[in-house]
């Protein structure tokens, strides 16, 4: 088996056609179309495993947490972007959070929280944004 999520992704899709039909020109126009069907996918998904949480299945539970996965990096696949650099990147900034208490967030729980520290720096994804400028400029709901 993979241990690669981003590789099985684009697998699936060059298999299914879906980055291909993204990239093809004829359909530019109907990239915004396509961000919006993928949006509503999600959120479908997640309203999905929120059910499954409620309804206490666990199996369910699992599988809607890899399908908001598969979905969300498909996302960026099918738009041109390269995932697993945008995956590096925030994992990078992340990692340069430090534990600590974030003012105005409760947290009954006690976990460790992640605080940005002075100079944290977000990450950057201007030079790995694909087609989602198109899809994005048209997009009106």
């Amino acid at each position: 088996m993979s241990s690669n999520w981003v590789k099985d992704i684009e697998d699936m899709q060059d298999k299914y056609g879906v980055r291909k039909w993204a990239e093809d020109p004829a359909n530019k126009d109907k990239l915004s179309e396509f961000l919006a069907f993928r949006m509503d996918f999600l959120k479908e998904e997640f309203d999905e495993t929120v059910t499954a949480w409620k309804e206490k299945d666990p199996e369910e539970l699992i599988d809607g947490h890899i399908d908001l996965c598969v979905i969300a990096i498909g996302t960026l696949l099918a738009f041109g972007v390269d995932a697993q650099e945008a995956w590096d990147r925030v994992h990078k900034a992340n990692m340069a959070k430090e534990v600590g208490i974030k003012p105005g967030r409760p947290n009954p729980l006690g976990l460790p929280d992640l605080i940005k520290p002075k100079g944290w720096k977000g990450p950057e994804h201007n030079d790995n944004i694909g087609l989602l400028p198109n899809a994005i400029q048209k997009h009106i709901r």
